[in-house]
């Protein structure tokens, strides 16, 4: 009952995306199922039944970074609980999270994504159109893949040439769009409206029967595509995102600009994306300089 209520307030008061209320949930009846094998519940749950719950995820094998969301999502419901007087004390309050390793961003070689792009691998056929206009959009905007699939028909702004996107927290931004996608939306959009799917979805991509697209449709097509021109591990939606922030830091854009483009809340996020750049002046010099 009180998860529920819970998960109500994370929609209709906080406005978080279905999918990050999905994950709370997970994560939060993952707490609740560990709490009644210690014949707890959220109620009488303390500091040591989530210590001991942490310590089993890590045993579990789970990483630092995922362990830390899960104690999100108990913070988070616990300050709801507190918040609804339901409960007097929060256990998570002293929980020491987890030391993540800073990891790089995984990101592909900007030149190897346009010589994809502009591969003969992609037909006039509607679904090729589709699949490289989904791979175009992540890589020429740095959109997110939830962000993807809430674009709407009426999201995009052929003649202003930008596309509104609704981000975390429901904050839209305004992106500019170039004019390779520009005509690459044209194309795909014609062919979408000749198809003439049955109750076809306003979502702006679709699957090969007029549906709305979903999670695992975008990242099949992006791995498929992907492991043409890479063999790194990471070949997820998310790589583009990367792969967009880093070409545009690379190519000196300002850091604050790419902060807005990417729907960022604080530049802290964006920061990172100047390791990568760092790493490449290190190369350069390497190969340029007399010494090196």
């Amino acid at each position: 009952m009180f998860l529920e209520q819970f998960l109500k307030y994370l929609k209709f008061q906080k406005r978080y995306s279905q999918h990050t209320i999905t994950a709370y949930n997970n994560d939060i009846t993952q707490f609740s199922t560990f709490l009644t094998s210690l014949s707890q519940n959220y109620s009488t749950a303390n500091h040591q039944s989530v210590r001991a719950w942490v310590v089993n995820l890590m045993d579990d094998g789970l990483e630092a970074k995922s362990v830390n969301r899960k104690i999100s999502s108990l913070r988070s419901f616990y300050k709801y609980l507190l918040k609804e007087d339901i409960i007097i004390k929060n256990p998570v309050a002293k929980v020491q999270t987890p030391k993540v390793a800073k990891k790089l961003p995984s990101f592909v070689s900007d030149d190897k994504l346009s010589l994809l792009l502009d591969n003969s691998v992609f037909t006039n056929e509607f679904e090729s159109i589709r699949d490289k206009l989904i791979l175009e959009l992540l890589f020429g905007t740095g959109i997110r893949l939830n962000e993807l699939l809430q674009l709407r028909l009426g999201d995009i702004q052929l003649a202003e040439k930008t596309l509104k996107v609704l981000g975390k927290r429901n904050k839209e931004r305004i992106i500019p769009i170039h004019s390779t996608l520009i005509n690459s939306l044209n194309n795909y959009i014609t062919l979408r409206n000749e198809k003439q799917f049955i109750n076809s979805s306003d979502s702006l991509i679709i699957t090969n029967n007029g549906n709305a697209a979903y999670a695992k449709f975008i990242y099949r097509v992006v791995h498929q595509y992907l492991s043409l021109i890479t063999t790194q591990d990471k070949k997820s939606p998310h790589v583009l995102r990367h792969t967009f922030a880093t070409s545009l830091l690379n190519k000196g854009a300002d850091i604050n600009a790419i902060k807005d483009l990417l729907g960022h809340a604080n530049l802290a996020a964006t920061q990172i994306y100047t390791h990568n750049s760092i790493e490449r002046l290190k190369s350069i010099y390497k190969q340029a300089h007399p010494k090196a």
